[in-house]
Protein backbone atom coordinates (compact mmCIF):
# COMPACT_ATOMS: atom_id res chain seq x y z
CA UNK A 1 0.00 0.00 0.00
CA UNK A 2 1.32 3.44 -0.97
CA UNK A 3 1.45 6.70 0.92
CA UNK A 4 -1.88 8.52 0.96
CA UNK A 5 -2.13 12.26 0.53
CA UNK A 6 -4.54 15.15 0.24
CA UNK A 7 -3.90 18.58 -1.26
CA UNK A 8 -6.37 21.45 -1.15
CA UNK A 9 -6.08 24.84 -2.84
CA UNK A 10 -8.65 27.61 -3.03
CA UNK A 11 -8.69 30.87 -4.90
CA UNK A 12 -11.01 33.81 -4.67
CA UNK A 13 -12.97 34.52 -7.83
CA UNK A 14 -14.74 37.71 -8.82
CA UNK A 15 -17.55 36.12 -10.82
CA UNK A 16 -19.07 33.82 -8.22
CA UNK A 17 -18.71 30.09 -7.76
CA UNK A 18 -22.11 29.26 -9.24
CA UNK A 19 -20.88 30.29 -12.70
CA UNK A 20 -17.81 28.04 -12.37
CA UNK A 21 -19.94 25.11 -11.30
CA UNK A 22 -22.32 25.64 -14.20
CA UNK A 23 -19.41 25.71 -16.63
CA UNK A 24 -17.89 22.49 -15.22
CA UNK A 25 -21.16 20.60 -14.94
CA UNK A 26 -23.12 21.76 -17.96
CA UNK A 27 -20.56 23.05 -20.45
CA UNK A 28 -17.21 21.31 -19.91
CA UNK A 29 -16.86 20.93 -23.68
CA UNK A 30 -16.17 24.70 -23.75
CA UNK A 31 -12.92 24.38 -21.76
CA UNK A 32 -10.74 23.64 -24.82
CA UNK A 33 -11.98 26.93 -26.31
CA UNK A 34 -11.63 28.86 -23.04
CA UNK A 35 -8.15 27.53 -22.24
CA UNK A 36 -6.65 25.99 -25.41
CA UNK A 37 -3.09 26.05 -24.05
CA UNK A 38 -4.17 23.83 -21.15
CA UNK A 39 -7.08 21.69 -22.40
CA UNK A 40 -7.09 20.45 -25.98
CA UNK A 41 -10.01 18.00 -25.90
CA UNK A 42 -12.99 16.92 -23.79
CA UNK A 43 -15.09 13.85 -24.54
CA UNK A 44 -18.04 12.10 -22.91
CA UNK A 45 -17.65 8.31 -23.22
CA UNK A 46 -20.68 7.20 -21.20
CA UNK A 47 -23.66 9.06 -19.82
CA UNK A 48 -24.51 12.64 -20.52
CA UNK A 49 -22.66 15.79 -19.56
CA UNK A 50 -21.31 15.69 -16.03
CA UNK A 51 -23.72 13.45 -14.13
CA UNK A 52 -23.04 10.72 -11.58
CA UNK A 53 -21.81 7.65 -13.42
CA UNK A 54 -20.73 9.51 -16.56
CA UNK A 55 -17.29 8.72 -17.93
CA UNK A 56 -15.34 11.59 -19.46
CA UNK A 57 -11.83 12.17 -20.72
CA UNK A 58 -9.58 15.18 -21.15
CA UNK A 59 -6.48 15.79 -23.19
CA UNK A 60 -4.45 18.49 -21.48
CA UNK A 61 -1.01 20.07 -21.28
CA UNK A 62 0.54 19.90 -17.82
CA UNK A 63 4.01 21.35 -17.31
CA UNK A 64 4.69 21.36 -21.06
CA UNK A 65 3.68 17.72 -21.54
CA UNK A 66 0.60 16.44 -23.37
CA UNK A 67 -1.38 14.15 -21.10
CA UNK A 68 -4.71 12.37 -20.90
CA UNK A 69 -7.05 11.55 -18.06
CA UNK A 70 -10.23 9.48 -18.04
CA UNK A 71 -12.59 9.92 -15.10
CA UNK A 72 -15.87 8.65 -13.75
CA UNK A 73 -18.11 11.20 -12.05
CA UNK A 74 -18.65 9.85 -8.54
CA UNK A 75 -20.70 12.67 -7.06
CA UNK A 76 -22.37 15.95 -7.94
CA UNK A 77 -23.61 18.12 -5.08
CA UNK A 78 -25.72 20.96 -6.43
CA UNK A 79 -26.03 22.63 -3.02
CA UNK A 80 -22.27 22.70 -2.38
CA UNK A 81 -21.63 23.16 -6.10
CA UNK A 82 -19.09 20.33 -6.08
CA UNK A 83 -18.14 17.56 -8.48
CA UNK A 84 -16.08 14.47 -7.58
CA UNK A 85 -14.02 13.10 -10.48
CA UNK A 86 -12.32 9.70 -9.92
CA UNK A 87 -9.43 9.02 -12.29
CA UNK A 88 -9.78 5.60 -13.93
CA UNK A 89 -7.16 5.84 -16.72
CA UNK A 90 -4.37 8.08 -17.87
CA UNK A 91 -1.06 9.63 -16.97
CA UNK A 92 -1.84 10.30 -13.30
CA UNK A 93 -2.21 6.57 -12.65
CA UNK A 94 1.40 6.02 -13.72
CA UNK A 95 2.45 7.66 -10.42
CA UNK A 96 -0.58 7.11 -8.21
CA UNK A 97 -2.58 3.99 -7.29
CA UNK A 98 -5.67 6.16 -6.99
CA UNK A 99 -6.44 9.79 -7.68
CA UNK A 100 -9.66 11.70 -7.06
CA UNK A 101 -10.27 15.36 -7.88
CA UNK A 102 -12.98 17.32 -6.11
CA UNK A 103 -13.89 20.70 -7.54
CA UNK A 104 -16.15 22.94 -5.51
CA UNK A 105 -17.35 26.45 -6.12
CA UNK A 106 -18.98 28.24 -3.22
CA UNK A 107 -19.68 31.95 -3.00
CA UNK A 108 -16.53 33.71 -4.22
CA UNK A 109 -14.22 30.70 -3.83
CA UNK A 110 -13.10 27.99 -6.23
CA UNK A 111 -11.49 25.00 -4.54
CA UNK A 112 -9.65 22.01 -5.92
CA UNK A 113 -8.96 19.00 -3.69
CA UNK A 114 -6.79 16.04 -4.65
CA UNK A 115 -7.09 12.79 -2.70
CA UNK A 116 -4.52 10.26 -3.83
CA UNK A 117 -2.37 7.29 -3.00
CA UNK A 118 1.21 7.32 -4.25
CA UNK A 119 2.67 4.17 -5.78
CA UNK A 120 5.87 4.66 -3.76
CA UNK A 121 7.02 6.96 -0.99
CA UNK A 122 9.33 8.61 -3.54
CA UNK A 123 6.46 9.67 -5.81
CA UNK A 124 6.25 13.48 -5.78
CA UNK A 125 3.25 15.35 -4.44
CA UNK A 126 1.04 16.44 -7.37
CA UNK A 127 1.88 20.14 -6.90
CA UNK A 128 2.43 20.79 -10.61
CA UNK A 129 -1.01 19.33 -11.38
CA UNK A 130 -2.56 21.45 -8.63
CA UNK A 131 -0.93 24.52 -10.16
CA UNK A 132 -2.37 23.47 -13.52
CA UNK A 133 -5.87 23.37 -12.01
CA UNK A 134 -5.51 26.81 -10.42
CA UNK A 135 -4.28 28.26 -13.73
CA UNK A 136 -7.25 26.64 -15.46
CA UNK A 137 -9.55 28.29 -12.88
CA UNK A 138 -7.92 31.65 -13.73
CA UNK A 139 -8.63 31.11 -17.44
CA UNK A 140 -12.22 30.17 -16.62
CA UNK A 141 -12.62 33.30 -14.52
CA UNK A 142 -11.25 35.48 -17.33
CA UNK A 143 -13.79 33.93 -19.70
CA UNK A 144 -16.69 34.36 -17.29
CA UNK A 145 -15.83 38.02 -16.61
CA UNK A 146 -15.95 38.94 -20.33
Amino acid sequence: MGVKGKLVASMEVKCGGHLFHDLCQNNPHQLPTISPSKVSHFEIHEGEAVKVGSIVSWKYNDDGKDKIVKEVIEAVDLQKKSITWKVIEGDLLELYNSFTIITSFEDQWSTCTFVYEKKTEHTPEPLVTLGFMLNLFKDMEGHLLK
